[in-house]
């Protein structure tokens, strides 16, 4: 049995959710809210899959392969945002995006944070005020588009509103393990985006790896800056951060960086406007 399946349909897999009004957008044919059921969650975790073993190069471990469900301890704990194409259903079978948000709640319960096994995060920890982990981005190929991965950040921007969040933190990810291959955008977001010391999280000394790689004035920063992945400008748009040093993730095939985001520079205006939609 997967480690992280309830064992009867009224379990919940995550922290029990009484009503939608935390984060509920609904825009035309899509809206974007909280998980609501194991089925749900299930069904997030098939995308994950999906998109993660099946389109991408992931190595499932044999647990993972056997279910065909992208999953990990974290899965209990965690609030599963979902986007959902209401053409398609307005259940499971609607589920296009999803997001896994972990607040310092969760993380004790879990016994840490995710990305504690890439990176120091100790001043994300001991960050005053409520933070909040983003991971397992993920997006149904036929729904990558700007306006899918808008409903995303609606749903972040009023989760983080609800909860006072003070700053959203995670690991970023570039395909592939071969830190050369990211030369000019590693080089770039180290000497254009590294977060001030007093945010700055460091990679774990076993798992460090240089980014700042090439003179700054060997290469042209925008194409540079076209070579980083379309997620990680997302973040750097709303005034995000990197961490020093790359993770290489051997299971899901992947050069990481840390990325900080204080949602004092994502505007009030930007986040109030989002709330007000829901009311």
């Amino acid at each position: 049995m997967r480690i992280d399946r309830a064992d009867s349909e009224s379990e919940l897999l995550g922290p029990p959710i009484s009503n939608r009004e935390i984060v509920q957008v609904v825009a035309g044919d899509f809206e974007v809210r909280l998980a609501q059921t194991p089925a749900e969650i299930d069904a997030a975790q098939a995308l994950r899959y999906r998109v993660f073993y099946e389109e991408m190069s992931a190595h499932p471990t044999p647990e993972v392969a056997a279910e065909r469900r992208d999953f990990d301890e974290f899965d209990r704990v965690c609030d599963h945002l979902l986007v959902l194409d209401r053409r398609r259903g307005e259940g499971p079978e609607g589920i296009v995006g999803t997001y896994r948000l972990i607040r310092r709640e969760a993380a004790a319960k879990a016994g840490r944070f995710y990305s504690a096994s890439e990176y120091d995060i100790g001043k994300m920890i001991d960050y005053p005020g409520e933070v909040l982990e983003l991971g397992r981005s993920c997006i149904d190929k036929d729904a990558r588009n700007t306006a899918t991965m808008q409903m995303l950040w609606r749903g972040i921007a009023l989760y983080a509103y609800h909860y006072d969040i003070k700053v959203m933190f995670g690991c970023a990810s570039m395909p592939g393990t071969d830190p050369e291959q990211h030369a000019q955008a590693l080089s770039y977001l180290y000497q254009n985006h590294l977060a001030p010391p007093e945010i700055r999280v460091r990679a774990l000394p076993e798992r460090y790896v240089e980014m700042n790689i090439l003179p700054p004035d060997s290469y042209d920063k925008r194409r540079a800056l076209a070579r980083v992945q379309p997620l990680i400008k997302g973040y750097l748009r709303l005034g995000g951060f990197v961490g020093d040093g790359a993770v290489i993730d051997r299971e899901f095939d992947s050069t990481d960086v840390f990325i900080i985001v204080k949602t004092e520079l994502v505007t009030e205006k930007y986040i109030r406007h989002y709330e007000r939609g829901v009311r």
